[in-house]
């Protein structure tokens, strides 16, 4: 027998509460009952949550596989699985630990054959619901353009979050969707056929087996002694259903249930977030227990006190106020500006000064309201060589919709780009397939001509079944009126009318999902680039240099992403711009939503001023180029609602006096009235491109010519000095942006540009 003296020492188990504040070890220590911790930004939550699991464990109060602890994410699972094991020195295998969509898909393997379906049944994706929901409409005869997969998928979804199978939809929904109703069984139908089911029907079987079968819920009560979930804020109605089915017993009385959220950071409504669940917890859970974390160890003093002002306009809430005991730190900037390509201009400068100063990009990101707004950025930072990502999605002109757009211009301005020609011909969707694009190739090749145009020999022919020819037919027609259009329209007009005439737009306005309407913002966007440019194939030259800057992985590089992407996240800079009414709040989420809609936004706003930890600077401009003409913009009721003793207000030298300034780069007048309110009547400077300048010296001068050496400016790239002449073809290292292939008709001299465009 071996002697104590000699025995293995047990490794040491931190201790979870050293570092603890008093309101955090409150909530670790709090085991009993149900708990509400109300979680500030930057408050610590996760050490609370991951050191509560580890106090159960410690404390003898549960084993492992008697916790139930639910996040939104895996990644966030497999964290905090690692960081309690960390904490109680000794694995914890055999919980349960996951999403609310792992977890049930747990427990319906177990019990599958309870709602018809097989252990083994299969967990469709979206592609594989819209392709069956598809499928249906067809065999009920319904026009998919006209109600589309999509669509249908997102009715059903909306159901399906709110714990409702087709038996349990509400009268009144039925009467306004009873054709959308019909399409739901059917396809519940169809998904028990497959033995398949999506991952709404996870949850959603779930809560007919914990309903219908008490001896599993009694079950699964019993085997659950804790259940804690994190951002609570977030749930939707059919996981808040499941929760309480595990969590109140028998005779009503509430469990030990901990929920982690912050209602001021529920920004998810229009994906089926329903706040009213963090609301009425106490209601729910008799006996209740709320703590309040509010210390933050994130922002400083003036960024925070700025935020809880800002929320609390807010009537949606349960209260708390953020304070820090760190540095009150700098007040936040806000920054009026005459337009947003100023606004770019302006926020690419402060980030060239923050990194001369020493910071690095990583450390810095820029939050947009909405995608579309990246753009004008994106360009600002490519032509100063400003190294940067775009979190959460593709850069603008990567994404999908603005490719299909150029591919569609593309092909106008150049008929022999067979690579447009084939990315356009069926979007949307005119039947042809890949035996019809087959034989277009081979004419193609055989009569060595263009795509577009063995297209057009082939339908003189009278090929093609006659309800596609009928297809192509007017494919073709609408592009000769297009191609003929080119310099008798602006071609920003044209685009839209490309968009408009090939059912392009029409595709996407009649898409239900939630990124349609975004997808839409986008393409309006892409007019208002275009509108910067003289020509049609001047515009699509630019696209072609911007799309080919590579630039180096691992290199440090500024955030640029939505708010809504931002969440979690956290930067030592975060610039806020375009806090304009219509774009922050939203319009859209306004006319939607009311004033539900309205606090969302402003809790929008709340988490983006959150994400920073030393600076934040608030930016809006005057003026907006918005659906091809110019109009005032109002500035955000959110400046107003900042209280004055945490902001400073900046406003661009002469922004309410300056007249429009004179000279080939100056800001000319505009030609027609700019809507006004208020006192404000003068007209916003029209963006001058350079290559509109190129274009009216070259109609009164021949085009310069450049020698090797020769300093020349660019207004996209900068300034830069020319390293190899062919013909009009010029090679040009430029100090930012770094090796460009440019037209010399695309720049000029630098002396020329040296008044407007100071190095």
């Amino acid at each position: 027998m071996q002697h104590a003296l000699f025995a293995p020492e047990k490794p040491a188990v931190p201790d979870i509460f050293a570092g603890l504040n008093p309101v955090q070890r409150l909530a670790v220590e709090t085991l009993e009952g149900p708990l509400l911790v109300l979680a500030g930004a930057g408050t610590g939550k996760t050490r609370v949550l991951t050191s509560r699991l580890a106090n159960i464990l410690l404390a003898g109060q549960a084993e492992p596989h008697q916790i139930l602890a639910v996040t939104f994410t895996n990644k966030a699972a497999r964290e905090m699985q690692a960081r309690v094991a960390r904490l109680i020195g000794q694995p914890t295998e055999g919980w349960y630990l996951g999403t609310f969509h792992s977890l049930a898909a747990r427990i319906l393997r177990k019990h599958a054959e309870r709602v018809g379906l097989k252990t083994n049944f299969t967990i469709l994706d979206t592609d594989d619901q819209v392709r069956l929901i598809k499928q249906i409409l067809e065999a009920e005869n319904v026009d998919t353009k006209r109600t589309p997969a999509r669509m249908v998928l997102a009715v059903i979804e909306r159901w399906k979050d709110r714990g409702m199978g087709p038996e349990k939809v509400p009268a009144e929904d039925a009467a306004q969707n009873g054709r959308f109703l019909n399409f739901y069984r059917i396809y519940q139908d169809r998904l028990k056929a497959l033995n398949a089911c999506d991952f709404g029907d996870l949850l959603l079987h779930n809560l007919t087996l914990l309903q219908n079968h008490p001896d599993l819920l009694q079950e699964y009560q019993n085997r659950f002694r804790y259940v804690l979930v994190d951002e609570y804020q977030d749930t939707n109605l059919a996981q808040y259903l499941w929760l309480r089915l595990l969590m109140l017993g028998l005779d009503g009385a509430a469990r030990n249930i901990c929920c982690v959220g912050d209602e001021d950071q529920s920004i998810y409504g229009w994906r089926g977030a329903e706040i009213g669940n963090i609301l009425r917890f106490e209601r729910d859970f008799p006996g209740a227990r709320v703590v309040r974390l509010e210390e933050n160890y994130r922002s400083t003093g003036h960024i925070l006190g700025a935020a809880s002002g800002l929320i609390a306009h807010n009537r949606d809430r349960l209260g708390k106020t953020l304070w820090t005991a760190s540095d009150p730190g700098g007040k936040i900037r806000v920054q009026a500006l005459w337009d947003g390509e100023s606004e770019a201009r302006f926020v690419g400068d402060e980030i060239e000064s923050l990194q001369r100063k020493g910071m690095g990009l990583s450390s810095i990101a820029v939050l947009v309201r909405a995608g579309f707004q990246t753009r004008e950025f994106e360009e600002r930072f490519l032509s100063i060589g400003l190294p940067y990502r775009v979190v959460g999605g593709p850069r603008f002109y990567e994404r999908q919709e603005i490719r299909d757009a150029l591919a569609y211009l593309r092909l106008i301005a150049v008929p022999e780009d067979d690579l447009a020609f084939e990315r356009v011909i069926n979007l949307p969707r005119r039947g042809v397939g890949t035996a019809s694009l087959q034989i277009i190739h081979q004419r193609a090749r055989a009569d060595r001509v263009p795509l577009v145009e063995a297209l057009r020999r082939i339908l003189g022919e009278s090929g093609f079944p006659p309800r596609l020819r009928t297809a192509l037919q007017g494919f073709m027609m609408h592009y000769d009126r297009w191609r003929g259009q080119i310099g008798q329209m602006s071609h920003a007009d044209l685009a839209e009318t490309v968009l408009e005439e090939s059912g392009y737009a029409a595709m996407w306005q009649a898409q239900k999902t939630p990124d349609a309407a975004g997808r839409l913002e986008n393409l309006k966007e892409l007019i208002n680039a275009m509108s910067e440019f003289d020509t049609l194939q001047g515009f699509l030259e630019h696209i072609s240099l911007v799309m080919e800057a590579h630039e180096d992985e691992s290199a440090e590089k500024a955030s640029l992403m939505t708010l809504h992407a931002a969440k979690g996240l956290e930067f030592d800079v975060v610039f806020l711009p375009g806090w304009e009414e219509e774009i922050f709040p939203s319009r859209r989420t306004l006319e939607e939503n009311g004033v539900r809609g309205l606090e969302e936004e402003r809790r929008l706003a709340y988490v983006g001023l959150t994400r920073a930890r030393k600076k934040a600077v608030i930016s809006h401009a005057a003026n907006r180029f918005v659906h091809g003409s110019w109009t005032h913009a109002v500035p955000s009721r959110f400046v107003d609602e900042l209280p004055s003793e945490h902001i400073e207000k900046d406003v661009e030298p002469g922004l309410f006096n300056a007249r429009p300034r004179g000279g080939a780069f100056g800001r000319g007048a505009l030609d027609s009235p700019v809507s006004s309110f208020g006192d404000f009547h003068h007209p916003p400077r029209p963006r001058v491109t350079l290559e509109g300048k190129a274009r009216r010296v070259e109609e009164k001068e021949p085009v310069r010519h450049y020698r090797h050496g020769a300093r020349v400016f660019h207004q996209k790239f900068g300034y830069g000095s020319v390293t190899a002449v062919d013909g009009d073809k010029l090679e040009i290292a430029f100090e930012h942006a770094g090796a460009k292939k440019v037209m010399a008709a695309f720049v000029i001299p630098a002396e020329e540009a040296a008044e407007d465009f100071p190095a």
